[in-house]
């Protein structure tokens, strides 16, 4: 991948955790488990951590 296409997934994954945390944040109001949610938010960091360091390489 190339610095475009990287900082072009990135936009897109922070939008994801964006939506994900707005998620959860209305699952914990109304008492539910949030551990799929918790989940789903450490795959993005991870992938969003991979790929910050790949375009660090990179630059």
């Amino acid at each position: 991948m190339n610095a475009n296409e990287i900082q072009g997934k990135l936009v897109e994954l922070k939008a994801d955790y964006a939506r994900i945390m707005g998620d959860m944040d209305k699952v914990e109001a109304v008492g539910q488990r949030t551990n799929i949610e918790e989940k789903q938010l450490a795959l993005l960091e991870k992938e969003i951590s991979d790929l910050n360091r790949q375009l660090d390489e990179l630059e």
